[in-house]
């Protein structure tokens, strides 16, 4: 497309989305950044309460962390608190119209008290508690029941009805456990059992999910918040401009690049599509790519961001402790290839894409100066600083402590990234900010995990998961598929993961699976089921940005990261993938087969090679793909032949109208 064929160039493509429009969007469809922005004394109040919680967290990861008992609860004690301040009942409500401002009312005000009371209960009766080894007093009842509805209401308010829904269920089933329909019956749990495991034992609210938001998700959170006020936000956009911006359809390769790295400093899909997706989805549509493939391109890629390693989604740091005996660098290592071919798998839709429709890249008045960009690499040394902490075998908590250390070293280089005393109280508030809706999905999936261990429940589904399939393998990857991407629907991925590795999970180790494969199919699609119609806000975020139709946004996201259905099934079945038990001759064939794999099956989702594809060549391609990315002899060798014919075809037929044009002209 020539430059005088290109678009109109309206004031929607021009700018950015300001700051509000930005919060504004964020708000509609990530529960979590719709907080009250309080002033006056209120105002102080909460900063004083965000920038205490970071001040503890990181005091423990300093001099070492508390009894679980004690570290949690007080983490709790400062989430419930906060939450109850910033997150009003309703999003509709208590809005002053003529300030714009949420206020706080007095019940929010009294249930914040409330939370921060029963938070510390545990350390101000720490040695009476445990000295009573679980004969509760009626004021222990009261308050362990407050427990649970707080974090039932507050996880309600941040996170959103989906997650409260399903504990809420959890909890009744404990309870009604003998009038259950048949392997779901149990003996029942009276509600003083209940509350006594929910809250007075290190396996409900206070369980492992908790334990991980209290140390290594928030100090890596809190890193994130730490990065933002370097400018390395910034610093990704301009970098991937350089690195992508001028090849065909630049833009958009640009999205890519620039959301992959964006992931390792943002837990939310929908908070990494509006922030990078404001100013790489006006690029796109400005040079001709169609509304609904712009915001495709940015959910797709921005989703993938939680899949990246060295700094993955929050529920990779679950993984350490769900699996056991294993680091986090090792989870990291078996995510690279899978989130390699991921985004290999948008690269290449996106290039076919350009070409289909005849795109162009940037033009060298609108990219960046590349002197200047790469003058100030030194920026990303806070990122390769936490991948040699965790390659060298540093605690995870120290790595994130480290790398929070080097993010102020590195922005003090530039005075123009340095920072003063108020940016670094606004770091230490956005990242306790950031981490409230970690810390209440975590609390109310530890009493999810508290029910199915009470229950016995887990090995039940199971057992009855492996039944429904007839022990076949295929069917159970796909129920548990399903299971997934349902409780992952308008659910943080931390929760989904909570849940589907208690219950999904098992069913594929009884099925041999290993571990890791098994809890890291669960955790991809957990994670896709933002960008997977008919609840994909990811998608629904981008289509905001961009003004295209919403369900077509998903179904374009979703066609995009086609890889992300397909991979987690070949590294089950063949956990090379992974890493696992693979030589290094064996990994670079791999690897080889499956990149080639994905340029086949972009070629053959989009339809677009060297030339237009008919459909009997698009289907090919797919199955061509299909073979060269599951690791096996047989299947490689047909796949690779069927891919060498495929690219044959196309090529000679384009060299034969090339040859037909010259002799027309």
């Amino acid at each position: 497309m020539s430059e005088k064929n290109q678009p109109p160039k309206t004031k929607e493509d021009k700018e950015q989305m300001t700051d509000e429009e930005t919060q504004e969007l964020m708000a509609k469809f990530d529960p979590e950044a719709g907080h009250r922005r309080l002033t006056g004394i209120i105002g102080w109040i909460a900063l004083a309460g965000l920038v205490g919680f970071s001040v503890f967290q990181l005091y423990t990861a300093i001099f070492g962390v508390f009894t679980a008992q004690l570290q949690r609860s007080i983490h709790l004690a400062f989430a419930l608190g906060l939450i109850f301040l910033l997150f009003p009942a309703s999003k509709k409500k208590l809005r002053d119209k003529t300030k714009g401002k949420f206020q706080v009312a007095w019940y929010d005000a009294l249930l914040a008290l409330i939370g921060v009371y029963v938070g510390m209960y545990w350390p101000l009766n720490f040695d009476e508690l445990v000295f009573r080894v679980g004969r509760l007093t009626t004021l222990d009842l009261i308050v362990g029941l407050l427990a649970i509805l707080l974090v039932l209401e507050a996880t309600r308010r941040v996170v959103g009805l989906p997650i409260t829904v399903i504990t809420s269920i959890f909890l009744l089933y404990a309870y009604l456990g003998p009038y259950m329909p048949g392997f779901l019956q149990h003996r029942g749990l009276s509600i003083d059992r209940i509350i006594r495991s929910m809250y007075y034992t290190t396996e409900g609210i206070l369980g492992t999910p908790l334990g991980v938001s209290s140390t290594f998700i928030f100090l890596f959170l809190l890193f994130g918040a730490f990065l933002v006020k370097t400018g390395v936000g910034q610093y990704f956009n301009d970098l991937a401009l350089v690195i992508a911006g001028k090849r065909v359809g630049g833009p958009a390769k640009v999205a890519i690049f620039s959301s992959a790295l964006q992931g390792t400093i943002s837990g939310s899909s929908v908070a990494n599509v509006v922030t990078s997706g404001s100013f790489t989805i006006p690029m796109m549509k400005r040079l001709g790519y169609r509304k609904e493939f712009a915001g495709g391109v940015e959910a797709a890629a921005s989703t993938g961001g939680q899949l990246m390693p060295p700094i993955m989604g929050a529920a990779a740091f679950l993984m350490v402790e769900f699996i056991g005996g294993i680091t986090y660098w090792e989870i990291a290592k078996a995510a690279a290839i899978p989130a390699v071919l991921y985004f290999t798998g948008i690269w290449i839709m996106t290039h076919f894409e350009a070409k289909r429709i005849g795109l162009r890249g940037l033009t060298e008045d609108e990219m960046p100066n590349r002197k200047a960009v790469l003058a100030k690499i030194y920026l990303l040394f806070p990122i390769v600083a936490v991948i040699f902490f965790l390659m060298s075998g540093t605690s995870v908590t120290r790595a994130a402590l480290y790398a929070i250390l080097s993010a102020i070293v590195v922005g003090a280089i530039n005075k123009e990234t340095r920072m003063g005393i108020r940016d670094f109280i606004d770091a230490l508030a956005n990242g306790a900010r950031t981490a409230l809706g970690v810390a209440a999905a975590t609390a109310a999936a530890g009493m999810i995990v508290g029910v199915v261990t009470l229950t016995g429940l887990g090995l039940k589904l199971a057992n009855s998961l492996v039944s429904l399939s007839g022990e076949n393998l295929l069917l159970t990857l796909f129920f548990t598929m399903i299971a997934s991407l349902i409780l992952g629907m308008g659910s943080p991925t931390t929760a989904n993961y909570v849940i589907t590795s208690t219950i999904a999970a098992p069913a594929l180790i009884v099925l041999s699976v290993p571990e890791l494969s098994a809890h890291m199919f669960v955790f991809y699609f957990g994670i896709v089921a933002d960008i997977t119609p008919p609840v994909a806000l990811a998608a629904f975020a981008a289509a905001g940005v961009s003004g295209g139709e919403p369900l077509k946004t998903g179904v374009q996201s979703a066609k995009l990261a086609i890889a992300a259905f397909i991979i987690p099934y070949i590294f089950v079945l063949s956990p090379e993938l992974m890493m696992i038990d693979t030589t290094w001759q064996s990994l670079l064939w791999v690897l080889f087969t499956s990149l080639t794999g994905m340029i086949s099956i972009g070629a053959g989702m989009i339809g677009y090679w060297y030339r237009r594809t008919y459909l009997i060549e698009r289907i090919a391609a797919v199955a061509a793909g299909v073979m060269l990315i599951y690791p096996e002899g047989s299947t490689d060798l047909f796949g690779l032949g069927l891919f060498i014919g495929l690219l044959t075809l196309q090529f000679m037929i384009k060299l034969d109208d090339q040859k037909k044009q010259y002799i027309n002209a």
